[in-house]
């Protein structure tokens, strides 16, 4: 079983910073894909970013803006979100794959004031 532990969400005027940090409880190898995805009130989730072998991918939306990154020693992904519009708003899920299997944190909501 895994466990991914989403934090750093919050509340931000717009044009602020925030970020986001989800720890995995076992070692996701560089192979397996971790990523962001999120979920605004009334719609359904979207893919933000996601990491896999040092590759990246980004949605529209938040190409420019968003960072994703991970340490391998810590076990953690990262979202970098630099220039939050109020449309960032949503509750931001980690998510990663292991040994076939696909596991979810549990959200870390994330609001961005105008």
């Amino acid at each position: 079983q895994v466990q991914l532990v989403e934090s750093g969400g919050g509340l931000v005027q717009a044009g602020g910073s925030l970020r986001l940090s989800c720890a995995a409880s076992v070692k996701i190898f560089s192979g397996n894909a971790m990523g962001w995805y999120r979920q605004a009130p009334g719609k359904q989730r979207e893919l933000v970013a996601t990491i896999t072998s040092g590759s990246t991918n980004y949605a529209d939306s938040v190409e420019g803006r968003f960072t994703i990154s991970r340490d391998f020693a810590k076990n953690t992904v990262y979202l970098q979100m630099n220039s939050l519009k109020p449309e960032d708003t949503a509750v931001y899920y980690c998510n990663a794959g292991y040994y076939g299997m696909n596991y979810w944190g549990k959200g870390t909501l994330v609001t961005v004031s105008s």
